[in-house]
């Protein structure tokens, strides 16, 4: 056996709720003014919603334009469940908002906002891109396995709120059977799938499990191929979870950026992209590293790629761009002319990366980021930046 595990969490769970409040503000804002400079940070606990950071925008904000946004995102979530009592969830409607909202300091606005209608980054850092051959969607199995399963059952939840909890959590333990096939890209089963899942006091632990049993083997489009007679079934650990959400755990906005990239797979970068605009290269720089790792993959020029773009505030060009194979290119080019060659063709300018994925528009009718903030932040196709429409100079490279 060669184990890998990732673990994937529901929207409705507290950390999520954070993201998601925190990114509802930046998508109303960004609707309100397209220069809009985002940088706020949600922390629930209990009844509380405290809501703090820095914004610049084009026109004046009371506090209840936020507290307004954080009741919409918590409803949009399924809070609160029919079926619980007072103090098992949350209720929007009763909960103490704080809002300690200042303006963006103008130091960071001289080097972000250019005269020459450059935008420069809005803050140092690096940002990991990561793709990998293991599925059609270049993403690693354990992750959207986990990912699969959160939707199957937060999806059941929000259906049937009389007797589920929209706060979930998943995670899945891959088999590789050998480092070897660790290495190719080769998942041979699952060995363990643990759960937890909330649920009302009226149904007893047992019927809790088989339920999401059923629904896993019923659904899950791997269940098929991976899953098998020893395969381990870990639902509520503790025998009971219904108290739940916010009211029985705090959370804060970042804290789920493994869960939100590559499940562990690959490193992830120096900050977390929900809450942010689209000039903290936390957030684009993560979108462009994802999309080149993307290509590299794709054009079958490795089985793996891990890519990392470094920026310094204030600065539009990153000041390094560099590609690492993890021994599995195909020895047509070296990593050192990868990373040569992407950087001599792709700007990767916070204007270029917004430009490119209308990071500056979001909408229904493309992305809304505190719907990304719920799925994850990469590795969905109708992403801008999981396009794969640079395939043929990728190719070229060969």
């Amino acid at each position: 056996m060669y184990l890998f595990t990732s673990e994937s969490v529901s929207a409705g769970h507290p950390d999520k709720c954070a993201d998601i409040i925190a990114d509802y503000i930046v998508d109303s804002l960004l609707e309100l003014d397209p220069n809009a400079r985002v940088a706020t940070e949600v922390f629930v606990v209990g009844k509380h919603v405290i809501i703090g950071g820095e914004v610049k925008i084009n026109s004046t904000l009371e506090k209840e334009f936020y507290i307004d946004i954080a009741k919409k995102a918590l409803k949009k979530i399924g809070y609160p469940e029919s079926g619980f009592k007072i103090g098992e969830t949350l209720n929007p409607e009763e909960c103490i908002y704080e809002v300690y909202i200042s303006r963006q300091s103008p130091d960071i606005s001289i080097g972000v906002d250019r005269n020459n209608k450059e935008i420069g980054a809005g803050d140092q850092g690096m940002m990991f891109g990561f793709a990998t051959i293991e599925r059609d969607d270049f993403m690693p199995s354990a992750l959207m396995f986990a990912r699969e399963i959160r939707d199957i059952l937060y999806k059941n939840a929000k259906s049937n709120p009389d007797k589920f909890g929209v706060d979930l959590k998943t995670q899945v333990t891959l088999d590789y059977g050998t480092k070897e096939n660790f290495d190719n890209c080769r998942p041979q089963r699952i060995d363990k799938i643990v759960v937890a899942q909330s649920h009302t006091g009226d149904i007893l632990p047992d019927d809790v499990r088989k339920r999401v049993k059923e629904l896993i083997f019923q659904k899950a489009s791997f269940a098929d191929k991976y899953l098998d007679e020893n395969t381990q079934f870990l639902i509520n650990g503790t025998g009971r979870f219904v108290t739940h959400g916010p009211i029985a755990d705090s959370g804060l906005s970042g804290r789920k950026v493994v869960v939100d990239t590559y499940g562990g797979y690959a490193p992830i970068g120096g900050g977390s992209q929900s809450s942010k605009d689209y000039t903290k290269v936390d957030r684009s720089g993560l979108y462009a590293a994802r999309w080149i790792a993307k290509h590299i993959v794709a054009a079958g020029l490795a089985k793996k790629a891990l890519v990392e773009i470094a920026y310094v505030i204030g600065e539009p060009k990153p000041v390094s761009v560099t590609v690492n194979t993890l021994g599995s290119s195909s020895e047509n080019i070296s990593d050192e002319e990868l990373s040569i060659k992407i950087a001599e063709k792709f700007s990767l300018t916070p204007k270029w990366i917004t430009e490119k994925f209308g990071l500056d528009k979001p909408s229904a009718d493309s992305f809304l980021y505190h719907e990304i903030a719920a799925k994850g932040q990469i590795g969905y196709e109708e992403y801008p930046w999981e396009k794969i429409d640079e395939i043929e100079w990728f190719r070229a490279l060969v």
